[in-house]
């Protein structure tokens, strides 16, 4: 067994024996049927990561098709100031006199060249470690990548498999030194180029940070120049600008005889050590303990797959007093870390695997920006800017991610630490705090919302335009109010504050009697999406209610909780979630794409959340207790494991079948929810330790 507090890197951990799992017998794996194709090899994208908020990322076919694609992502400034380093590299290898492409680059005249996605033989995800292999003439020659753990570094490492003769291997990185949100112009660019026999230093300008190239045995041949015009058609399809430069400071050179191996390694740190052997092995052995940990070593490969998913988003958010802090990326590739997705993510990220020394670390890391009883809704890109703010339901989650923190681990000190914390936030939020977040004296339900401001999850805006205007009432802001005293008032109770659980009680009675009173229609079946806005009640039928359902102390039960749930599912659910808006609303928008003005459009006007999956399921699963079929809501999760981001949750789906894969190819709520109720759900392994 494994202490509940045992670090996942420990030795410790690394001698336990367990049966195969997805690291030998890999979930996500493709033949030519997917690699052969281009259109098919462009749609899915890897993702490494490092714990830091840095990661490497690509499409299979290894075309950059996004400015946030790239073989070292660095955050600078740990989780954020994401910087692209090194993009990609353009690999051959020669072999029986013969020049074999292993990239794939595109330009902006639609020129595909190299073309070695012809070469691509199949590719795999070992846990979540991408592994590509390719034949040329008799020849496989097998390619992997991977991050340590918690250092800005990427391997990649060349083996020949099989060969008749050696291999002559040709790598040149391509670099830059930009924001991941942009591509850059080399126009006037000098890099600074400091070649050793085994790699480089380079250094983009005075004042930039330098990087290493290095390798364990490749020779290093210094060049300089630039290769001008990629083509990122996934920026393209945003709208946004989608052509960059990028300069090549060299190239690697080496020579495999069959069974040889040659590692490049990009790093901001130049002591890190070169032995990539004992760091890939450092790699998969880390793996395996967070399958250990989590207590999924022989479980189904989909829920080992979310768990390796999970450690994705579980990064440092490093504080002067605290260096240990820690946080939650929302998504990859462009968000930051979001107090809403933050605490919604949190029990399926940590609790569900075993890591709850990491919730209290995230718990406690953001208790130290609690404001006016409010949380930040999200943190800026760069470290030292103060977040914002804007955000109703962020605090009210953070509150239930604390009893589920609790509940999971029986740890008291935690709460009692945090307690006095918790009851000012509920006291802000009776007297009133920022952007009319406030309890509406004449009936207990919580109000929220200014003009021109967004504050639930259906947060889209371009410019001046709030796309899904929520401000009054609305029904999961009231059901989370309702769910933060009951929960406020428990923990007093059992920490012998009798008064002030009996007043907190008194309070969530109030607001229970007053959300049936008023969410309720006397001809729908279905809950009100927004009671007392500027224009009356707003009985759009949208997936918030479902909460009304799922939540630790439902706000409807028995027969009305049913109706309830027969509207959302023949309406809103779908194979991986809900849709945001019914069909049948005029403003239903079943596609998504377009430019920025277009894509934030139609958000939350139809799309599918999949991050609503979970709380579905658990709201079926108590009203039925039919355990199997809510599980199976679940498992059409483990087909798109092999889609988009592969080995993780998109982020949304078309609202119109067959539901096409959008926004953020990996997301933490996505991943996380599905993960906390599966393990609720599915009895057929251990707990979590």
């Amino acid at each position: 067994m494994i202490a509940a507090n045992a670090d996942a890197s420990s030795p410790t951990l690394l001698s336990l024996h367990v049966e195969p799992s997805i690291l030998e017998r890999p979930h996500v794996a493709f033949g030519r049927e997917i690699t052969g194709d281009l259109g098919a090899a462009l749609r899915r994208e890897w993702l490494v990561t490092n714990g830091l908020g840095g990661y490497a990322s690509a499409t299979v076919a290894g075309v950059s098709t996004r400015s946030y694609h790239g073989l070292l992502v660095a955050a600078l400034e740990p989780p954020v100031a994401r910087t692209v380093l090194v993009a990609n590299s353009v690999d051959w290898v020669v072999y029986d006199g013969a020049r074999y492409p292993l990239s794939t680059l595109e330009f902006g005249d639609g020129m595909i060249s190299p073309d070695g996605h012809r070469y691509l033989e199949s590719f795999r995800l070992e846990g979540s470690l991408p592994v590509w292999t390719f034949a040329v003439a008799d020849a496989l020659v097998e390619r992997r990548i991977w991050m340590p753990d918690g250092v800005n570094a990427t391997f990649v490492t060349y083996h020949l498999l099989r060969g008749s003769r050696p291999i002559d291997l040709e790598v040149t990185p391509l670099v830059t030194y930009r924001s991941f949100h942009a591509l850059a112009s080399g126009q006037g660019w000098d890099f600074g180029v400091d070649a050793q026999e085994r790699g480089a230093t380079i250094r983009a300008y005075e004042g930039a940070a330098p990087f290493w190239l290095r390798s364990d045995k490749a020779e290093f041949r210094p060049g300089g120049s630039w290769w001008w015009g990629f083509h990122h058609r996934g920026e393209a399809e945003r709208g946004l600008a989608d052509r960059g430069d990028l300069f090549a400071p060299g190239v690697f050179l080496a020579r495999l005889d069959p069974g040889e191996t040659a590692a490049l390694i990009y790093s901001t740190d130049p002591e890190i050590d070169l032995d990539a052997s004992s760091s890939l092995a450092a790699a998969k052995e880390r793996q395996q303990s967070l399958l250990t940990r989590a207590g999924v070593a022989n479980a189904d490969p989909v829920v080992q797959q979310l768990v390796l998913a999970a450690d994705q988003f579980l990064v440092a958010r490093p504080l002067a007093d605290e260096p240990d802090g820690r946080s939650v990326i929302a998504g990859y590739h462009w968000f930051n870390d979001w107090g809403r997705d933050t605490m919604i993510s949190l029990p399926g990220l940590t609790l569900a695997t075993g890591r709850a020394e990491e919730a209290a670390s995230i718990l406690r890391t953001f208790a130290r920006y609690l404001a006016d009883g409010l949380l930040p809704n999200n943190f800026p890109d760069s470290a030292g800017v103060v977040p914002g703010y804007n955000t109703a339901d962020a605090t009210l989650w953070y509150i239930l991610a604390i009893r589920a923190y609790e509940e999971a681990t029986g740890d008291e000190s935690l709460v009692t630490d945090l307690l006095p914390a918790l009851l000012q936030v509920i006291e802000r939020h009776l007297e009133g705090t920022r952007y009319g977040i406030g309890v509406d004296p004449a009936d207990g339900l919580l109000c929220a919302g200014e003009s021109g401001v967004q504050l639930t999850w259906m947060d889209a805006k371009v410019g001046d335009w709030v796309v899904t205007p929520r401000i009054g009432k609305p029904v999961e802001i009231n059901a989370l109010w309702y769910n933060a005293l009951r929960t406020v008032a428990e923990l007093h109770a059992v920490r012998g504050d009798g008064s002030t659980a009996a007043r907190l009680t008194a309070l969530a009675d109030r607001t229970r009697e007053s959300f049936r009173a008023r969410f309720r229609g006397p001809d729908l079946e279905y809950l009100a999406d927004v009671v007392d806005g500027p224009d009356g009640d707003d009985w759009s039928l949208r997936p918030n209610q479902i909460f009304a359902l799922s939540l630790p102390f439902p706000l409807l039960e028995g027969d009305e909780a049913r109706a309830v749930l027969d509207a959302v599912s023949r309406s809103l659910l779908t194979s991986y979630g809900l849709r945001s808006l019914t069909p049948q609303d005029p403003a239903y928008l079943g596609t998504y794409g377009g430019d920025q003005v277009l894509r934030d459009g139609s958000y939350h006007q139809g799309p599918v959340w999949s991050w609503l999956l979970g709380p579905y399921a658990e709201a079926s699963y108590r009203l039925t207790g039919d355990r199997a079929a809510a599980l199976a809501v679940l498992r059409p999760i483990g087909d798109h494991l092999r889609d988009a981001g592969l080995g993780s949750v998109s982020e949304i789906f078309e609202g119109d079948p067959p539901h096409l894969p959008k926004g953020c190819v990996a997301q933490a709520w996505g991943v996380a929810e599905t993960l906390r109720v599966w393990r609720l759900l599915d009895l057929s392994y251990s707990a979590p330790e």
